[in-house]
Parts: C-alpha cells; structure tokens; sequence
C-alpha cells in the first residue's frame, strides 16, 4: 500500500540522506544539512507498506512562491507511477493552495513536471543566483 505523509516525524533522516549525498543536485549533503533543510520545509514522505521509497521538499512562503527540490524515488521503485503520487499529493496539500508561483530545477525530469502544469520559464533572462 502506497501512503504520502508530510508528517516528518515519520521521515527516515538518514535514508533521505544517503540517497542524496550521491546526487547531483544534493552532493555532498550531511546529515545535519539535509535536517535543517528539512526543519525548513514542507515535506512529503512517500511509503510503500510504511517504508520510506522517496522524498520531496517545498520551501515557501505559502503564499506567494513555492520552490519544489530534492524529489526521488529510490531506484528499485521507478518506473510504477510513484514520482506522480508524490507530486499529485505536493501539488494538492491544503497548506500550499494559496502558492501563486511555483518553480523547480530538473536536468532529466521535465516530462514528469509538465503533467503538473510546470513549463520551461517564460523570461529566464530575469533570474539571477548565487552560487557558494
């Protein structure tokens, strides 16, 4: 039974961990990294008979932007629908339907995000970053 819960006291820390400190966007995290990022976002914890397949992240203001990251499936359960559960219920929790924009970064998953209504940025001539 597939289950999606932002309660983070259910979160496995160092699972989340483990599978980001190899990732691209995430490398190389520790553990005191990943649980303040998740002390400071709203989080979605994906569970396949009460065990933790996958992770996602919103960090937001709740009303005017959110910024999805750090969304996996580990790999022996890709490719069975999973990642659209995870965002579906991201996309419809009551606390964030108030977002007026939302943006995400992805190198691989645009087709994922596009049946969510995510589209490559209208001006991306406007934004800037910082980069440590």
């Amino acid at each position: 039974m597939i289950t999606v819960s932002t309660d983070k006291n259910k979160l496995d820390v160092p699972f989340i961990q483990n599978f980001l400190k190899d990732i691209y966007w995430a490398a190389p995290r520790t553990i005191e990294e990943v649980q303040i990022a998740i002390e400071a976002s709203v989080c979605f914890g994906i569970y396949l008979n009460d065990q933790q397949i996958g992770f996602a992240r919103v960090i937001t203001d709740y009303v005017v932007f959110g910024y999805v990251m750090d969304v996996f499936i580990t790999e022996e359960h890709r490719g069975k629908g999973y990642s659209s559960i995870l965002i579906e219920k991201m996309m419809n929790e009551p606390q964030l339907q108030k977002i007026q924009l939302w943006r995400l970064g992805t190198t691989d998953a645009h087709f994922l995000y596009e049946k969510f209504g995510f589209k490559a940025l209208a001006h991306p001539e406007k934004l800037m970053e910082k980069k440590l």
